[in-house]
């Protein structure tokens, strides 16, 4: 560690706000408790279909519906299965809600979560886990640095940036081409704002109107669901920051 200091060598590194800790470790077992059930219904749906027996949509999940399912099966040790995975289906369910109103209670004591709530596409859950993961809009000092964490940064790529003219290096007026999103991202945050960004557009309002005007004048869907989901997330920073009430006029703004 001396040496790394003396050839300057060492970076600061953030290592989080003490104020959210309870809300970062709720957020956790939130997640991991969604994870599980999804597991769980995975592996109920799993068991159906090795058999051949049709379960599309989430009837088969239904407390009402579970004994004619379990009579599709013609193995009693299947049945006994599925019955057993029932079984943990609504334990996780219970513990579910239960992780859920904890998360949002200690969300509801952040000074930001009012202000957040007003973006569009993001609900109180969403805010939850929007502040646990975050901690505070000051570790970014500009919504292109809170891109790339989000996982909503541009990469660039050019092959050649000088060419040589006349013997002397020359800066290419070749543009850099983009290759995609960054990799090394926050992948829940990600999910948060790209969610948002569906949600959003589907409402009717000043976003669904700038995607549907965007997509008319020739842009992917994909694409300007990207754009609305940066605008979000420029939008989510600056209230972060800076405070005040969201309004329709920030979807104009340069800053988003």
């Amino acid at each position: 560690m001396a040496e790394l200091l003396r050839l300057n060598a060492l970076r600061p590194v953030y290592h989080g706000e003490r104020s959210t800790r309870t809300l970062q470790e709720l957020a956790r077992s939130y997640q991991a408790l969604v994870r599980d059930a999804t597991r769980v219904m995975n592996r109920i749906k799993a068991l159906y279909r090795s058999r051949g027996i049709s379960c599309a949509g989430r009837a088969v999940y239904s407390p009402l519906q579970r004994a004619s399912w379990i009579a599709c099966l013609p193995e009693p040790g299947a049945r006994q299965r599925a019955e057993l995975l029932y079984q943990e289906l609504d334990l996780l369910a219970l513990l579910r809600r239960q992780a859920k109103q904890a998360l949002l209670a200690e969300s509801r004591k952040q000074t930001a979560y009012r202000r957040l709530r007003e973006v569009p596409g993001l609900g109180p859950v969403q805010v939850a886990l929007l502040m646990a993961y975050v901690q505070t809009p000051f570790r970014f000092r500009s919504k292109r640095l809170f891109w790339s964490y989000v996982g909503l940064g541009l990469v660039t790529q050019i092959s050649a940036e000088f060419c040589v003219v006349n013997g002397q290096p020359v800066r290419s007026r070749k543009s850099p081409l983009v290759r995609g999103l960054n990799r090394s991202h926050q992948p829940n945050l990600k999910e948060i704002f790209k969610s948002a960004a569906l949600i959003a557009v589907a409402r009717p309002g000043p976003w669904q109107q700038f995607y549907q005007q965007r997509v008319a004048a020739g842009g992917k869907h994909e694409l300007v669901r990207l754009t609305v989901a940066r605008k979000l997330a420029a939008l989510t920073l600056h209230l972060w920051k800076k405070g005040g009430r969201y309004d329709a006029e920030h979807l104009k703004s340069p800053a988003a």
